[in-house]
């Protein structure tokens, strides 16, 4: 339904409502069945790199659990999951020889979603990468957007009988980030701003080759994006002048480091690099030709979008046209210290859909809360109800607008392995106790079905009231 006609405040009749999880963060099986290792798997060796140097070789047991977890997202009314594929469970070497007890393990949760009526979406690349890769030079080496290439062919010869809806690559800013600039993610290098950029464009690459590669070999048509994450800046007034500087804040490219988005976006979804960034790169910008360009611009489906927090400015006379606000002693912050900031998920949905005209897809939002199973049995995650809510307020607001919003993913279904930070962060609706790992759906989880089975129309009017002062159960 065109925007223009839609009831206002109100989501579109076809809205996928879901919650994601990674292969890693729930998985485990981490040496089990042919499965080989992944750079993951190396980093959380590394003395000091995980908190409490926690891992993933057990995570949720969600490789043995799997059928348990489907009934129950089922019973939490959920219409899609966005999962994640690690490439070296597929693919132990990340090139040659594919691993069977790997695909059947797909193949067996893709038959299970289907059968629970949930929709699988399906992220090729979320951060696990075949550490054999990682040892010719990763993501590097020029032949890594053939690597990946080869590696979407084979998941749409398993998968695209029953699958349409993939996701190339999750948050390539962060996963180039924090892995190659930073050094406190996975792979733990510390490279240069010339040689991140460099990795970027291959990573780029790879995304185009892949969705060409994913509708090559495809059975049926399919549905293609990618899900970088949105590096959001806010108006702190309705000002038309401040709505002005948070779009150029939001969408410019400002710092010498991969964090922004234009670098990333742009490529994919306008076939060019920002004009900004190759000046402010300057000669760390990676060398391409037109060819590049055109198989990186390769034509997707929609663009998906992870959002979380955000910072409020306002406009400013001075260069670069817009100054930060810090947020005032006492601001609500997540258990992750991130604000809490609903204005993030409304001004990412109508700046990029304002500078990309194509569909939208909210593909991870949510937040870390300090969570506990308490006497009764439940798990009172009243904060993480309020955030949610307040959140999709805010996006249906964006929608109202007229921004072309198709779907939303909680993030996540399960508390899991939240990398770096190990064990200590719990994103998930689900709690799981991870000595015993029984799974315990929260509050948040109950709430959500509503939210869900409603089409968001439990957000309106006293549904969450009374909801929080029930007794309700799973």
């Amino acid at each position: 339904m065109p925007a223009s006609s839609r009831p206002a405040l109100e989501f579109p009749s076809d809205f996928t409502w879901g919650a994601a999880a990674a292969a890693y963060q729930i998985e485990g099986a981490a040496q089990i069945d042919g499965k080989g290792p992944s750079v993951w798997d190396h980093f959380c060796k590394r003395p000091g790199a995980i908190y409490n140097a926690d891992h993933g070789d057990v995570a949720c047991d969600h490789y043995y659990r799997s059928g348990e977890d489907v009934s129950l997202m089922q019973k939490l009314g959920l219409g899609a999951y966005r999962l994640s594929l690690s490439w070296p469970r597929l693919v132990p070497d990340g090139t040659g020889a594919s691993n069977e007890p790997g695909f059947a393990f797909y193949d067996r949760l893709i038959d299970d979603l289907l059968g629970a009526g949930i929709a699988p979406w399906v992220t090729l690349f979320h951060w696990d990468y075949p550490q054999a890769l990682q040892d010719r030079g990763g993501w590097l080496n020029p032949d890594s957007p053939h690597w990946f290439a080869d590696y979407a062919a084979r998941v749409a010869d398993a998968l695209s009988d029953r699958v349409t809806r993939f996701i190339t690559h999750n948050e390539p800013q962060i996963f180039l980030g924090l892995g190659h600039f930073q050094g406190i993610h996975a792979p733990g290098l510390k490279l240069s701003l010339r040689d991140v950029l460099r990795a970027g464009h291959h990573t780029l690459l790879a995304h185009g080759l892949g969705v060409r590669a994913l509708r090559a070999h495809a059975k049926q048509p399919l549905s293609i994006g990618i899900a970088p994450v949105a590096l959001m800046r806010y108006p702190a007034t309705d000002r038309p002048e401040d709505v002005e500087a948070a779009r150029r804040a939001s969408l410019g490219v400002f710092g010498k480091d991969p964090f922004n988005n234009s670098w990333w976006m742009d490529p994919v979804l306008l076939g060019q690099y920002p004009e900004d960034g190759l000046a402010l790169y300057g000669a760390d910008a990676p060398e391409f030709g037109p060819d590049d360009l055109r198989v990186i611009a390769e034509p997707t489906d929609f663009l998906g979008i992870n959002v979380y927090q955000g910072t409020p400015v306002v406009a400013s006379d001075a260069a670069p046209g817009f100054i930060e606000l810090p947020h005032p002693p006492g601001f609500p912050h997540t258990a992750f210290d991130w604000p809490i900031t609903p204005q993030a998920l409304q001004f990412a949905a109508t700046f990029l859909h304002e500078r990309y005209r194509t569909p939208l897809v909210i593909t991870e939002n949510g937040l870390s809360s300090r969570d506990g199973v308490a006497a009764d049995g439940r798990v009172h995650d009243e904060g993480r109800i309020d955030f949610t809510r307040n959140y999709l307020l805010a996006l249906r607001q964006a929608i109202a607008s007229g921004a072309d919003v198709r779907g939303y993913f909680h993030w996540s279904i399960f508390d899991n392995f939240e990398w770096a930070a190990g064990y200590r962060e719990r994103f998930g609706l689900v709690h799981v106790d991870f000595q015993t790992q029984k799974r315990t759906p929260k509050r948040s989880a109950l709430w959500y079905r509503e939210v869900c089975k409603t089409n968001g129309r439990a957000l309106d009017g006293r549904f969450t009231q009374d909801f929080l002062a029930g007794t309700e159960k799973l």
